[in-house]
């Protein structure tokens, strides 16, 4: 594999110097890629498929307001396979590479298939969880311009979750509820420590907010 990573990761590079977001930068790209490899070892994943699929699941950048973000990730598989074709990566790891792409999105609400799959989508979501995903979450709200709570009830105790409308109702919207929707079991045990993380950020700035 070492061979064809260096085509992953040198194409990545330049994918992420030109976007804007650092939530999605080559660090998430090389997080992905980590947690990738760990979960398919566990769950005896095929790595031929799970490296690249991890590697290029965001190989074209789609602004998370950009009006086709639905449609991000089916773009970023079909690129993929394009760029694996011109590279001579094996043929008959490509149609299970696009799936692990196509899949991985939470957006795109396509259901993973495959073990491989299963385990790109895993490491994409255990990345927006635990402390590094505290990390994304406030980044893309400085790029996004959110305020970073609501003034009124920022816990939501009494009002539906809103995170168009500031950063911290992210949580309540989606982050909180991730390790439901995690597919491995290597993962959801990864996905419970995470949990607790962002847990104690929580009552920790709820304590700080409402001390006054």
């Amino acid at each position: 594999m070492s061979s064809f990573e260096r085509f992953f990761e040198e194409y990545m590079v330049g994918v992420c110097a030109e976007n804007p977001d650092p939530s999605h930068d080559i660090l998430h790209v090389y997080r992905v890629v980590a947690l990738a490899k760990k979960l398919a070892r566990l769950e005896n994943a095929e790595l031929r498929v799970v490296v690249p699929a991890a590697y290029l699941h965001d190989c074209v950048y789609v602004s998370k307001i950009d009006p086709r973000r639905s449609q991000a990730s089916r773009i970023s598989a079909d690129r993929a396979v394009d760029l694996l074709t011109g590279w001579s990566y094996p043929s008959e790891f490509l149609p299970g590479i696009h799936h692990a792409i196509l899949a991985h999105s939470f957006s795109a609400k396509v259901a993973a298939e495959t073990v491989e799959a299963k385990v790109v989508q895993d490491a994409d979501r255990l990345d927006a969880m635990g402390a590094v995903g505290i990390f994304r979450c406030f980044a893309f709200s400085g790029l996004a311009k959110r305020p970073l709570y609501s003034a009124i009830d920022p816990f939501c105790q009494s009002r539906t979750p809103d995170d168009q409308s500031n950063t911290l109702d992210h949580f309540f919207t989606k982050l909180l509820s991730l390790h439901e929707r995690l597919n491995t079991v290597a993962a959801k045990n990864e996905g419970s420590l995470r949990l607790k993380t962002m847990k104690e950020f929580l009552q920790s700035l709820q304590g700080e907010l409402t001390e006054n």
